[in-house]
């Protein structure tokens, strides 16, 4: 394995531990605020004053940091992902200190994650070799990137002015799409980002060139963008659906956006692309199957009127005779008996 791709997949797989043990240090803080007051889902603030919770957002920002330099190392193709291993890490702590029990298939899942990781770092193409950020600019401004810059752009607008407010709220693909697609371009500004701080570090001074503060407001404003759309879609649908799907379409966009800018995959063989793309496939299913076998958290129930359950198979006797509403999933019903009906005359 080349040396600089090594670095950037120890700082991945840093910041995936990281980044997966912040989740649970986070949701332990939640807990631990909510048993005080009013809990964040109802709009209460008080793990603001949680010092867990600090301490899982301090973990949080030091994974994205290892994360950012990871960029710098190694190949886009590379670094996303292996941002699955978080999820690896947040289910198997989350097992042990949330008790989240992670079902056999959700271990398979695991399993997949790391079989699939482990092909893409094999099959990884080598990090080209920069010298400065002018060198990045032309990259960039290539037609063929400029086309993709383009259409991401023109399908984030179609997203955003048109689908946006008529199916937000009811196809999950919107809201992931946008940020998805945005996201592609935050990756490749981020990275350039990066080597141009790279680069000044090592003593030659990139900022005095425009082209690296011109990727500097575009990173921050992909980012503002693409934070926003991914907390409305996690808003407004079911966290174990919306991740998975997030997950493919953000990675898939970022993997296209950099074989179009940095030709990651020129010089690579077929077989070398394809085991690559068998790698990403198998991350992605074991993504899935981690996800479909979580147990959601339990309803919040905020009055004494709340039903615990939508499906109630009734049993009513009157008179000695029988009447049953057969529950729809099959399960053993709940029993609700009246027994005679002169007992409430």
């Amino acid at each position: 394995m080349y040396s600089s791709n090594l670095i950037g997949f120890i700082l991945a797989c840093v910041s995936s531990a990281f980044i997966g043990s912040s989740f649970i240090i986070k949701k332990k803080g939640l807990k631990r605020a909510g048993a005080s007051g009013p809990r964040a889902s109802v709009g209460g603030y008080g793990y603001l004053l949680e010092p867990l919770w600090w301490v899982g957002m301090i973990t949080m920002i030091v994974g994205e940091i290892a994360n950012f330099v990871a960029y710098i190392y190694a190949p886009a193709v590379l670094v996303t992902p292996l941002g699955a291993l978080s999820i690896i890490v947040s289910a198997v702590l989350a097992h042990f200190m949330l008790n989240e029990k992670l079902q056999k298939m959700g271990i398979m899942g695991c399993l997949l994650c790391i079989v699939g990781s482990t092909e893409i770092v094999l099959h990884a193409p080598e990090e080209r070799s920069i010298n400065s950020v002018e060198e990045i600019w032309e990259l960039a401004t290539q037609t063929a990137f400029l086309l993709y810059t383009v259409s991401a752009i023109a399908v984030a607008l179609v997203l955003i002015l048109y689908c946006a407010p008529r199916y937000g709220e009811t196809n999950i693909l919107v809201y992931i799409g946008i940020c998805s697609v945005i996201g592609s371009l935050t990756v490749m500004s981020v990275k350039a980002l990066g080597i141009a701080i790279e680069l000044t570090f090592e003593g030659v001074n990139q900022f005095k060139y425009f082209q690296a503060w011109v990727f500097g407001m575009v990173a921050v404003t992909c980012i503002i963008f693409q934070l926003n759309y991914l907390n409305m879609a996690l808003d407004t649908f079911n966290t174990t659906v919306v991740s998975p799907i997030y997950y493919a379409l953000f990675t898939s966009f970022t993997i296209l956006a950099s074989a179009i800018m940095f030709k990651d995959y020129s010089g690579q063989s077929a077989s070398s692309i394809a085991s690559e793309l068998c790698g990403f496939i198998t991350v992605l299913s074991g993504t899935t199957i981690l996800h479909s076998t979580r147990e959601p958290d339990p309803p919040f129930i905020t009055d004494l009127y709340t039903p615990l359950s939508p499906k109630v198979s009734w049993h009513l006797q009157s008179n000695g005779d029988m009447w049953k509403q057969k529950d729809e999933d099959g399960q053993s019903p709940n029993f609700i008996a009246v027994l005679r009906s002169d007992y409430f005359s």
